[in-house]
């Protein structure tokens, strides 16, 4: 029930887009279209995820027990780094199309600080293997959510008679105020 818990809150109430306003870069650059959101989405899960498992890992086992606790930002960067090249380079390979529509923000995961949150938030929430995998998991689901919704209201906008001054991202920032506030009804949910 924990874990249920705590994918829940991760998900719907401290969405790390709507709530904590981390990610949102990728958030208003790729939420153009409804593949691109899901192609980041599902990209952010994978590094979100992989990165957490692999900065416990290297937390408990390498940089705790050597003492070098303070060492956990710079190494965090550095996996971080690593993994959104795998990434890269497997969309590239596997999917040429995704790639080229993801464009410069599919390396720009490497500076997302919300892949860098999580496997902080993890280490200093002093969460055990199970729950850093469902924070790990939670948090990128309600990221990819709110993506797919973002995006879906945001090519529906495009066909609409919007204000010469609101087109584009002022919209896009309009949309995603009142997206914030509906999600703030989540708040007492957990």
């Amino acid at each position: 029930m924990e874990l249920l818990t705590l994918f829940i809150g991760a998900v719907l109430v401290n969405n790390i887009i709507l709530s904590k306003f981390i990610g949102m870069c990728p958030f208003i650059g790729v939420s153009t279209n409804l593949k691109s959101a899901i192609g980041m989405g599902v990209a952010v899960i994978f590094v979100i995820f992989g990165a957490s498992l692999v900065s416990f890992g290297l937390y408990y086992l390498v940089l705790e027990p050597l003492g070098l606790e303070y060492m956990k930002l710079i190494a965090f960067i550095l996996l971080i780094a690593s993994f959104v090249q795998f990434v890269e380079m497997f969309i590239k390979k596997t999917s040429p199309s995704l790639y080229k529509s993801l464009g410069i923000y599919l390396p720009l995961i490497t500076t997302n600080c919300a892949v860098l949150y999580v496997a902080l938030d993890n280490i200093t929430q002093g969460y055990d293997i199970w729950q850093t995998m469902v924070n790990s998991i939670g948090v990128p689901v309600g990221f990819m959510m709110v993506m797919v919704i973002f995006s879906t209201i945001r090519e529906r906008l495009s066909g609409n008679d919007v204000p010469e001054a609101f087109k584009g991202n002022p919209i896009a920032f309009v949309v995603a105020a009142i997206m914030a506030i509906a999600f703030s009804a989540f708040a007492g949910l957990v």
